[in-house]
């Protein structure tokens, strides 16, 4: 019995209907064209996109797992309001789960992985030479994509889906200036170097380094917390005692 063929990991060249909705919709969201709490209705947006409304069903589906927009019972489907607390919150649980997809990822990389690993790092580079904001974008987001299947873990791959609507507020945050981008593609480097020599613990540091790094450009406002209530030493319990 001939082995059975492999599944292809790659998206079609054409995109569908319901792909090339759920993009523009989310481009429409991210850079605020749909403000938050704006009401989304299935029929008018078909109608904007000169599409059938499955397509579009399709694509707030997928929106919704990535906590774009969100449903409410009886109400109907809204943009969801993210402001940089919770996105930041996010980018947090985001950090710490793609440290641990780098680990898994070295751990578990073939040779056939690397190779479109190193092909998602090229379109990274080519986008950066060329100065395309979008196209890095899109680059930097099927570099990780590319990364999380590797890893063939079901739940941490669902878990990073749900944080999604930060990735694609804060990546565009951090490609806005030319030293981010060219920081990014040097990190994004050292990362797969770790993951080809399969040296879990370094990739696992610098994928959350790269991560916390990149909050902290996208939501600077995120590190200015109160530092936590220090604990009473022994002496200042006494004075209050007495």
């Amino acid at each position: 019995m001939p082995p059975a063929a492999p599944i292809p990991l790659e998206i079609e060249a054409t995109p569908s209907l319901a792909e090339r909705a759920y993009v523009r919709l989310r481009d429409a969201i991210v850079e605020g064209s749909l403000a938050a709490g704006s009401k989304l209705s299935e029929r008018r947006l078909a109608a904007a996109l000169g599409i059938s409304a499955q397509p579009v069903r399709e694509a707030l589906r997928r929106l919704e797992g990535e906590g774009l927009v969100e449903t409410r019972p009886k109400s109907g489907t809204f943009v969801s309001s993210l402001d940089s607390d919770r996105l930041a919150e996010m980018g947090r649980i985001r950090a710490a789960l793609e440290g641990a997809a780098a680990s898994l990822a070295a751990r578990r990389v073939g040779p056939a992985d690397l190779r479109v690993l190193e092909q998602r790092l090229g379109a990274i580079r080519a986008a950066t030479d060329q100065g395309d904001r979008a196209a890095l974008a899109e680059a930097n987001d099927a570099f990780h994509t590319a990364l999380h299947r590797i890893t063939g873990n079901a739940f941490l791959i669902r878990s990073l889906q749900a944080l999604r609507a930060y990735f694609h507020v804060g990546s565009r945050r951090v490609l806005a200036g030319e030293a981010e981008i060219r920081l990014a593609l040097e990190e994004h480097l050292a990362i797969l170097d770790a993951i080809a020599a399969g040296e879990a613990e370094q990739a696992e540091r610098l994928m959350r380094a790269h991560a916390l790094r990149s909050l902290a450009v996208a939501f600077p406002e995120a590190d200015r917390c109160p530092p936590a209530p220090r604990p009473a030493s022994p002496d200042e319990k006494d004075s209050h005692e007495s």
